[in-house]
């Protein structure tokens, strides 16, 4: 494993809830990463993010780290979720809500 890698694992080990993306939520530098922000803003979840555009290695170290090709990337408690077509029709079917609370992810009062 690299030492990127290592890092990764150690950024998702640290956190409940990770969101690697194209800038950052106050200024995300995509519409996808935009997207996967807002689903969590209405989810009500505090999430550590990373911009991928300010680090190439971790740029395309997340996308060997979870064999997915795109960004965003969100893991919860150590898991890999997915992109923004999978987080939002997760969110749309109830089923991202589901997730947070079986992981015993803190959901803020909206």
């Amino acid at each position: 494993m690299t030492a990127v890698h290592d890092r990764i694992a150690a950024d998702i080990a640290a956190n409940d809830v990770v969101l690697y993306m194209k800038g950052t939520p106050v200024f995300p530098q995509c519409g996808f990463s935009a997207a996967v922000v807002q689903v969590l803003s209405d989810e009500g979840v505090k999430f550590k993010s990373f911009d991928v555009l300010a680090d190439p290695d971790l740029r395309n170290g997340i996308k060997e780290f979870a064999n997915w090709p795109t960004i965003p990337q969100l893991y919860v408690k150590g898991e890999f979720v997915g992109g923004c077509d999978i987080i939002r029709e997760m969110h749309a079917t109830g089923e991202l809500k589901a997730l947070l609370a079986d992981k015993g992810v803190v959901i803020a009062a909206v």
